[in-house]
């Protein structure tokens, strides 16, 4: 497995004394109450309060302003001191650097939201689904053989943490994307796993000649539909219900890109291969296809490979049981296979994302 320097150096060496070792491995053991324990410091207004008060807030002080028991104020404070999010100075706590970002960043916020809400409860199944190779996470909300069947029908709170985090990786990405997709004539797009047409409704607002077409499942395309009503140029959206696990699915042909943002990685290898094989044998020479991907090895700084290869095990409890976040010389290799050559790749759009750009290969 190749790694680029900055990750080799962290993870191609023990880098801990025994003390700090021994530090992580309870860290681990401990890692669920640490979780829930920081999401309340939040959820409640203590490292908010703690971040407007400069010379720090006392027990009774927190308890007063945001009216709760001097127990859970104390119990929480005293987990977060050793936790790292809150310092001790007397008897006033204040707030730490680690608790800033926890209160501040906004991807933090995301992730947390979204392990919470989709992942937390199905996660006590991934034994499992690593036995099984399916989803069994995902009996929580019903039963389904995924969770993109299932994303119309999840509860309210659960489907608005899913597509916020599934929107914010991909967001950011967009306006690097398209300034590299049209630099060549593009006129027609398929853009395969649209869900709700963000990226679509982007492109109509950047090109007022482009035609997009979103193919997925009739679920998907319900809430596609929905959610692009009445936007600027909807009317050069279309949608095209299949199902892209079916090797039967075609493509439909005369695109003069496909575009595929965070989509492959919700399938197994073979899956993608074939997906990509189908989407080969419909393209023109002139035609490209586009795959974005958070591919953890490509990542700019250590936490965003710590966060996609964390990711990756949502994708095996919840998501279908058997795919992940990717190495980017595996998704080469599953499009070369498929019958595509890579032309180009360009990588740091947006939060960390690598786009592939392919053509047929000859």
């Amino acid at each position: 497995m190749k790694l680029p320097k900055q990750l080799l150096d962290r993870y191609g060496a023990e880098r801990q004394s025994a003390g700090e070792a021994q530090r992580t491995a309870n860290k681990i053991a401990f890692a669920p109450v640490v979780f829930q324990v920081s999401r309340l410091m939040k959820k409640f207004g203590i490292l908010s309060a703690l971040n407007e008060a400069r010379d720090g807030l006392s027990i009774s002080e927190i308890a007063q302003k945001l009216s709760l028991s001097e127990y859970a104020v104390k119990l929480l404070l005293e987990s977060s001191l050793s936790i790292g999010t809150v310092l001790l100075c007397g008897e006033k706590f204040r707030l730490s650097k680690a608790g800033y970002f926890l209160l501040t960043d906004e991807l933090v916020g995301v992730d947390m939201d979204f392990i919470h809400d989709v992942c937390y409860e199905g996660l006590f199944r991934l034994e499992e689904t690593l036995k099984s190779g399916k989803p069994e996470g995902l009996k929580v909300f019903g039963q389904w053989a995924t969770i993109y069947e299932a994303l119309s029908h999840l509860p309210p709170h659960v489907r608005k943490s899913w597509l916020a985090f599934d929107h914010f990786y991909s967001d950011l990405a967009f306006e690097p994307a398209l300034k590299i997709i049209f630099s060549r004539k593009t006129d027609k797009i398929l853009d395969v796993g649209g869900n709700t047409g963000r990226f679509a409704k982007r492109c109509v607002g950047y090109d007022e000649n482009v035609r997009i077409t979103i193919m997925d499942l009739a679920g998907q395309i319900s809430m596609m539909k929905d959610a692009v009503a009445g936007a600027k140029g909807a009317e050069r959206i279309d949608g095209l219900a299949a199902d892209l696990l079916d090797p039967a699915t075609r493509f439909p042909r005369g695109f003069d890109a496909i575009w595929l943002s965070q989509f492959l990685d919700c399938f197994a290898e073979e899956q993608i291969v074939s997906i990509l094989a189908r989407a080969a044998k419909s393209m023109s020479e002139q035609a490209r296809l586009y795959i974005l991907e958070p591919f953890w090895d490509r990542q700019r700084y250590e936490t965003a490979a710590y966060s996609m290869t964390q990711i990756s095990v949502y994708f095996a409890a919840m998501a279908n049981g058997n795919s992940k976040i990717y190495h980017s010389d595996d998704m080469i290799k599953f499009a070369q296979r498929a019958g595509l050559k890579i032309s180009r790749i360009h990588d740091g759009l947006g939060v960390g994302h690598t786009l592939l750009c392919c053509e047929r290969a000859r």
